[in-house]
């Protein structure tokens, strides 16, 4: 799942060091981890998943648009409604006792989002993805969307 990456405050050479790392995308192991679990949560949802494979496409959805806006990825309007309405569709049907799951149409509005959350994992630098998911984090403690997005600014 989406969490925050954090980094022990040390002496400045170790800051100037975090510093510039944070210049660099992550390593391509951990970025084929994460997106790994995400393509599971995918394809676990076409034939019938959990409610813990929805929220790891739902975290995607929303780091994958934060991601784009900060210039990484491209996501066109239409398509992020279409995966909005097919992740409500799936948290509905979930959440009422009709399995949780996607129609076609749904999973696959949702692998075309996956694989741009995939490559943006793989390119932009690190700072991007931190700060996707402290708002992530932020949004998920309750702190409104719009007072998450002034503080990050």
């Amino acid at each position: 799942m989406a969490r925050t990456i954090l980094f022990p405050q040390r002496s400045q050479a170790g800051r100037a060091r975090r510093n510039k790392s944070m210049l660099l995308p992550m390593p391509h192991v951990v970025a084929d981890e994460l997106a790994l679990q995400v393509h599971l949560a995918l394809a676990a949802l076409r034939r019938g998943g959990t409610g813990d494979d929805a929220r790891a496409l739902l975290h995607a959805h929303v780091l994958a648009q934060s991601i784009a806006g900060a210039g990484y990825g491209e996501l066109e309007p239409e398509r992020v409604r279409m995966a909005d309405a097919a992740l409500i569709d799936c948290f509905e049907r979930g959440n009422a006792g009709g399995g949780w799951r996607l129609d076609e149409a749904g999973f696959e509005v949702l692998a075309q989002l996956v694989t741009v959350y995939d490559r943006q994992l793989q390119s932009a630098p690190l700072w991007v993805l931190t700060q996707a998911s402290e708002r992530l984090e932020r949004m998920g403690a309750g702190e409104g969307n719009e007072q998450a997005m002034r503080k990050s600014a």
